[in-house]
């Protein structure tokens, strides 16, 4: 299947999430969905098989929790992984109004968004595989539940593209994705080299560039935004990180098994891996997680759109959630404990009608 044929495919699965109606969601996307599909989700979800597990353990508990969900694509991909499979790539928002608790989160009664990085791959005409990140510290955050260190860059509602065309993304070009490994390659180059200079900025990204992190870590602004609020604290913590890839250029002795899928259209380039990286916090510690020199595996997620040969535009998502549950810091626990002093319940608001006779 070429693109244009796989986001024709996916288009009922769209507008069946654009709007969640409980009595309809499960016919809906069961064309798309096998028994043995397998579904690898953020933290605390987890891996499962198959449609009545997306929607027992995902999707319903969020539409209970929100009950005017939708889910609202801003960059859609689609084509074929060097290796020659079929892969789906989006990013957007989920968002509605947080009326019950979800995942210990107390409700707020106001409009909330999530972003997602939701990735499919497709054989013949049935999702074969899923991976996806759901940003759960974004909802914690509007909850003024999140129990970690504050972020270091801005807090916002990840926006669309500047361009306006994540929803229109075609054509072929190759130079994009050289653009990205290349990138991607020079970043390794340090901390071998100390210099930090052969990391080479300058050369890949835009001056104003917008980096999209993950709440936890936050957004950057321009290439000092970027070292500031990401790179410096990141480095300094995980100097050993090392990145699995298919990619020859990419590739690191003993990182075989990290597997990472590539898409690249247009001006537009995306990746994922489950896990992609490998990476030990040490020194002074990352994001107020303590040094804890073992082995972690990372989830990254990620989409890059270029303007005039530079990157202006990288949306992040990490599995945060699960970075701290591999050095036994239950998240959830530390909500229950913000629970006791909060009221807990759901939130019910009129119509507003009686307020104004």
């Amino acid at each position: 299947m070429n693109s244009d044929e796989l986001k024709k495919y996916f288009v009922d699965y769209q507008i069946a999430t654009q709007t969640f109606k409980k009595d309809k969601i499960e016919s809906s996307l069961n064309k798309y969905f096998d028994t043995d599909t397998l579904i690898h989700f953020c933290h605390p979800f987890g891996t499962f098989s198959g449609l009545n597990n997306f929607l027992s353990k995902c999707l319903f508990p969020l539409m209970e929790s929100l009950p005017d969900l939708e889910r609202r694509d801003m960059i859609v991909m689609a084509g074929k992984t060097p290796e020659g499979k079929n892969w789906i790539g989006t990013m957007g928002n989920y968002m509605g109004t947080f009326l019950k608790p979800y995942l210990h989160i107390q409700p707020t009664g106001n409009l909330v968004h999530m972003r997602y990085h939701e990735f499919f791959q497709i054989e013949d005409n049935k999702i074969t595989e899923i991976q996806s990140i759901w940003d759960l510290p974004e909802l914690m955050m509007q909850a003024k539940a999140w129990p970690m260190a504050p972020q270091l860059g801005a807090f916002l509602c990840t926006p669309a593209p500047m361009t306006s065309d994540g929803l229109s993304i075609s054509g072929e070009n190759s130079k994009n994705f050289d653009h990205v490994i290349n990138m991607l390659h020079d970043l390794c180059l340090h901390p071998k080299n100390q210099d930090p200079k052969i990391m080479n900025l300058e050369k890949y990204w835009h001056p104003n560039l917008n980096w999209y992190g993950p709440a936890g870590i936050g957004t950057g602004r321009g290439i000092a935004g970027f070292r500031h609020w990401h790179q410096i604290p990141f480095l300094r913590a995980m100097p050993d990180r090392k990145g699995g890839s298919s990619n020859e250029k990419l590739a690191i002795d003993g990182m075989e098994d990290l597997q990472t899928h590539w898409i690249h259209e247009g001006n537009y380039v995306c990746e994922t891996g489950w896990p992609n990286m490998r990476l030990t916090i040490t020194n002074d510690g990352w994001m107020g997680i303590a040094p804890s020199n073992q082995p972690l595996e990372m989830r990254s997620l990620d989409f890059w759109r270029l303007e005039n040969g530079l990157i202006r535009e990288n949306w992040v998502l990490i599995d945060l959630l699960d970075i701290y549950r591999q050095i036994g810091i239950n998240i959830f626990d530390r909500i229950k404990e913000f629970n006791k002093a909060r009221q807990k319940g759901n939130i019910e608001i009129s119509d507003g009608l009686d307020s104004l006779t």
